[in-house]
């Protein structure tokens, strides 16, 4: 399959996130007629519930509109035990949403606690041995629904870091969603990354971002929810990640699996028609579009 058709909607590019106070969330019926007016129709889950949370209900849901879900943000917080345990169930729910509808990878969001992503700390050695234990834990789970675990290093999480990432590839064997945004904002190069663990990419979320307003959270100016609403992410080729060479990698590697588009966005009420995040969502289709042409991948 071509890249230009491997390449998906995120919910959160319309804004909807879980978190709490995040901001306004979009209608799930807006936000699938917005999406597949550009051409789009395939997309992540969203948050549990925002589409159906049965899975055949879900099935159903999705057959009867042409769309397909091509797996989904799980958070997770696996340092900690009682918070693993907690939403564990979810886990196994979302595993078997996602084998339902023919999705094979579940995006692992390595979350601190369920409140956010403006904590920093670092793991001790007990906390990376439970982290890994609940990582296995995980990673079986989705073995027995035919998935595979595709870990998202995140700005606000556990693995934020090089040196968190660095760690994560040496003592686990896990996956990567590989977030190209979230990556240089935590000042990882992502085209290194997908250079040296192409093999370990199972996922890809395509973002873009202005370095000055990421250093700005990274040296505790702005909080993460306000760096977003401040214009932390851009519309594919508006920033500053070396988009190009990143797929170019990826795809002389063989990788095989999606892209989702992701600008992250948070709203304070409901656009007006035809206005809001699916123009931004436009032009980075449009961006992605050109450079499969230029580059006849």
């Amino acid at each position: 399959m071509a890249f230009i058709d491997r390449v998906a909607s995120a919910p959160i590019t319309w804004g909807i996130d879980p978190s709490p106070g995040w901001g306004y969330v979009i209608p799930r019926d807006r936000y699938l007629e917005e999406m597949t007016s550009l051409g789009l129709t395939a997309t992540e889950l969203g948050p549990d519930g925002y589409l159906p949370a049965d899975p055949e209900e879900l099935a159903t849901f999705l057959d009867d509109r042409g769309l397909t879900v091509i797996g989904g943000w799980v958070p997770l917080a696996l340092a900690t035990g009682a918070l693993f345990q907690e939403r564990r169930d979810y886990l196994v729910r979302a595993c078997q949403q996602f084998q339902r509808v023919g999705a094979d990878v579940v995006v692992l969001g390595p979350v601190w606690n369920y409140q956010g992503y403006d904590a920093k700390n670092t793991l001790t050695d007990d906390e990376w041995a439970t982290f890994l234990a609940n990582l296995a834990e995980t990673d079986a789970i989705a073995r027995d629904n035919g998935l595979r675990v595709a870990l998202h290093q995140h700005v606000g999480t556990v693995i934020e870091t090089q040196a968190d990432l660095d760690r994560l590839l040496a003592d686990s064997d896990v996956a990567l969603c590989v977030d190209t945004g979230h990556m240089l904002s935590a000042g990882i190069d992502p085209v290194q990354v997908v250079r040296d663990h192409s093999d370990r990419v199972a996922h890809m979320h395509l973002k873009d971002i202005s370095t000055a307003q990421a250093a700005k959270v990274a040296n505790g100016e702005l909080g993460f929810r306000d760096a977003v609403k401040g214009g932390l992410f851009r519309p594919l080729g508006a920033g500053d990640v070396d988009l190009p060479a990143v797929i170019e990698t990826l795809e002389s590697s063989g990788y095989t699996g999606w892209y989702a588009i992701e600008q992250d966005c948070s709203l304070t009420e409901e656009p007006a028609p035809g206005q809001g995040p699916v123009n931004d969502c436009r032009t980075s289709l449009q961006y992605l579009r050109d450079l499969a042409t230029t580059n006849c991948w």
